[in-house]
């Protein structure tokens, strides 16, 4: 009997092994970021995703020109999640209320990302030849009114990150959505994309556990036999 059950558990945990399936998306844009407008620019895309559900999504962005801290920008899946990429970077106090001022980010927001991009000046930080923020950056993941008093962004708690998007059905429309919350300065969205991995059942393993279950069963109607 302990012999069966050892099958059994083996064939179970077979059963369950999972690939990975890594998908890109990428979107041409060229739009500008109306000024000093919360009704902001939303950019839709219906997706077919290959695979299962989402285990892990990367997002590209890439803005050119305005103010860096004048920006909120976040991604909503087609089934469930949101992420908030940016909320005015830089806003802490009054001292600091406007934000930083570099013009344009092209970056990865990854949630595995060493640190977030929310005070990125006060770590280290590349800037490329037109003054674009470089790099892969923790989303801010600050989920508060982007027209906040400045105290109250900072200590905020990274309640919205990518990985709200987990276990959802990727299939559908992905909503990026920005806003310029301050005037003065021109941002435009250049392009974007995803990074979205699925999980995926693996043939082989689905057969393998098939070929457990099998012997299971065998084991079990030949102990039968035996009793009997």
């Amino acid at each position: 009997m302990k012999s069966i059950k050892l099958l059994g558990t083996v064939a179970a945990t077979v059963l369950w092994s999972t690939a990975a399936l890594a998908q890109s998306f990428t979107f041409a844009v060229n739009q500008p970021v109306p000024d000093n407008n919360a009704l902001g620019l939303t950019l839709s895309t219906n997706l077919t995703v290959a695979g299962g559900n989402i285990s892990s999504v990367n997002v590209a962005l890439d803005i050119n020109g305005g103010f860096n801290g004048d920006l909120y920008a976040y991604l909503a899946g087609p089934n469930g999640g949101l992420a908030v990429l940016l909320n005015r970077v830089g806003v802490s106090n009054s001292t600091s209320q406007f934000g930083y001022s570099d013009p344009g980010i092209n970056v990865t927001f990854s949630d595995t990302a060493a640190s977030s991009i929310q005070y990125y000046q006060s770590l280290s930080y590349v800037l490329n030849g037109t003054g674009q923020l470089t790099g892969t950056w923790q989303p801010e993941g600050v989920a508060i009114d982007p027209a906040s008093t400045p105290s109250a962004f900072f200590g905020a708690p990274q309640s919205a990150l990518l990985g709200s998007l987990d276990g959802t059905n990727p299939n559908g429309t992905w909503t990026l959505f920005l806003a310029d919350m301050s005037a003065g300065g021109q941002s435009t969205v250049v392009n974007w994309g995803l990074d979205i991995t699925t999980t995926v059942p693996e043939p082989s393993t689905l057969a393998l556990a098939g070929v457990g279950l099998a012997g299971a069963i065998l084991l079990l109607r030949r102990h039968r036999t035996q009793v009997g």
